[in-house]
């Protein structure tokens, strides 16, 4: 166990320090997609506390990192149209902005309900769902039943949310042009600087008692139950927690990206969301970010030279790492120790039966 935690560390130092160095050596447009990157990280680093250590898969969590994406790009709307009607919407017919706009002209306003309005959601959803003891599967369709409602809600009132289009046009963040690459660099410092706190923060929570009490939740739920735990508070607690992160990641995408439309918070964006995670490896967070990392660099290189076929290329990663890596990437520096257990014993003598 030691040694698995002791190559953990080392995978995150490494993988730290060459994000934290990609600005010296990359154009800045790629800087900004390995930005883009990091945001889908935090998320990752999220869902595998809720799925990779208490064993609670949401299908559904595109949903949470929208909300913050959509919070964000309200504040930027409105901070490019002066305060006035945003063009998305004054093209749907609106001449007077919503009441519920008006706060978030306000860039504090907007970065707190980036944060509480999906965390509040996630306390309704989990309260709801775990005090009830819906787990397993019935969680994850009702968590992918939500990702529908709500991508089909912004769909639907183009007045107030853009529609399938979305909300764009932005030109400044706290006064600054996007177009500025100090800007850029500066968001993508400022992401990179999140992504390492909440690895950290989730770190500590993993390695001390309520980590291990996550574990046992994920391990035998009806056990942990019957020793006098809370199982319920916990995992409400910490899918709040993964709530409040993928929200944090939706602000932050929403500034680099310069876009957020309703296909950010349907069903394929947050099973794809999974997938990271199990491609990188669930239950060890570096893993999460490793997968998410490895799979977006791969689906945008190969989508550079194959626009057409680019999916067929991931599904296929993701089929080989299930099949032949099932606890994911991370899991490739055992490989070495297993062949040499498999074929490394000597011909020639033969093993004890006693």
């Amino acid at each position: 166990m030691k040694r698995k935690l002791n190559f953990q560390t080392v995978l995150a130092i490494v993988i730290f320090v060459f994000l934290a160095l990609v600005p010296l050596f990359l154009p800045m447009f790629r800087v900004t997609t390995i930005g883009k990157f990091m945001c889908f990280a935090i998320v990752a680093v999220g869902i595998d506390m809720i799925w990779g250590y208490t064993g609670i898969l949401s299908l559904g969590h595109g949903v949470y990192f929208g909300l913050g994406a959509y919070c964000m790009a309200m504040y930027l709307s409105l901070e490019a149209s002066g305060g006035a009607v945003p063009n998305t919407m004054y093209t749907a017919g609106v001449r007077e902005l919503p009441a519920f706009w008006i706060p978030f002209s306000n860039p504090v306003f907007a970065l707190a309900a980036a944060i509480l309005i999906p965390l509040l959601l996630a306390l309704v959803i989990g309260y709801l769902t775990f005090l009830h003891r819906i787990r397993g599967v019935y969680f994850s369709i009702i968590s992918q039943a939500l990702a529908l409602i709500v991508a089909t809600l912004l769909i639907g009132m183009p007045k107030y949310t853009g529609g399938s289009t979305g909300l764009t046009n932005f030109k400044t963040v706290f006064g600054l042009s996007l177009d500025s690459g100090y800007t850029k660099l500066g968001i993508f410092y400022v992401t990179f600087i999140v992504l390492l706190v909440i690895y950290l923060l989730c770190r500590f929570l993993v390695n001390h008692r309520i980590g291990k009490i996550f574990v046992a939740i994920r391990d035998g739920e009806n056990r942990a139950r019957f020793t006098g735990y809370n199982v319920a508070i916990y995992k409400v607690f910490v899918y709040c927690l993964s709530a409040a992160i993928a929200g944090i990641a939706g602000a932050l995408f929403v500034t680099q990206v310069g876009i957020i439309t309703p296909s950010e918070v349907g069903i394929a964006i947050s099973i794809e969301m999974v997938m990271w995670v199990a491609i990188g490896g669930k239950g060890t967070l570096i893993g999460a970010i490793l997968g998410t990392l490895v799979i977006n660099g791969l689906k945008t290189g190969i989508s550079e030279s194959f626009p057409d076929a680019w999916s067929y290329f991931v599904a296929l990663t993701f089929i080989v790492v299930i099949l032949w890596l099932p606890e994911g990437i991370i899991s490739l520096k055992d490989v070495p120790g297993k062949l040499k257990k498999k074929f490394g014993k000597s011909s020639g003598e033969p093993e004890s039966i006693v």
